[in-house]
């Protein structure tokens, strides 16, 4: 049997954290990803990580190294779905309105047009009415929305634990089961 496929796509938004740990616990669940990186998500990488991009790189199984839409994930590429982590509002307001102007966004109309999950972990905050709309707009169309809010009811000790705690419910929507994970259990 064939390893599940994820499209993981890191926008430009503040918490590369999340997009960096998903790939690592996906990799831990035997899960194949497909790493889509925009221009803005590089820059987020230097600025909040030591890692390089060909660090970056290697974490996902494949990366897609052209922002041509052209090579965007289609249809005979069959996948559980997308995650965008973090998501920035650019990103989330072109996935809502179907502007598919670069790769990761072209990946995210095509998963949603091919009605598989697409998770958005939106980085935001305060909101304003448009990006609620643009929300809601995600949500119209079988989009998830899943802002990385903390959850402290596991007793977070580190940054680490909440951020590990949020990707592992991100993969949780796929029916990935990631080993060791912590859980709520009352």
């Amino acid at each position: 049997m064939q390893a599940p496929r994820l499209v993981v796509g890191i926008s430009g938004a503040t918490g590369i954290a999340y997009g960096v740990r998903l790939l690592e616990l996906a990799r831990k669940a035997g899960v194949e990803t497909h790493l889509v990186v925009t221009p803005a998500g590089q820059q987020t990488r230097a600025h909040e990580t030591d890692l390089s991009a060909r660090d970056l790189a290697a974490m996902g199984r494949r990366l897609a190294r052209r922002t041509s839409v052209r090579r965007s994930p289609r249809r005979s590429f069959r996948t559980a779905g997308m995650v965008v982590a973090p998501c920035s509002i650019r990103t989330l307001s072109a996935i809502a309105y179907s502007n598919g102007d670069n790769l990761l966004t072209r990946a995210a109309d095509v998963t949603l047009k091919e009605r598989r999950r697409l998770v958005l972990l939106v980085r935001e905050t305060p909101l304003t009415l448009g990006h609620l709309r643009a929300m809601t707009a995600v949500t119209e169309s079988g989009g998830i929305v899943m802002p990385p809010v903390p959850a402290f009811y596991l007793r977070p000790q580190s940054v680490d634990d909440i951020v590990e705690h949020t990707v592992g419910r991100a993969l949780d929507l796929f029916g990935t089961d990631v080993p060791d994970l912590p859980r709520w259990g009352g």
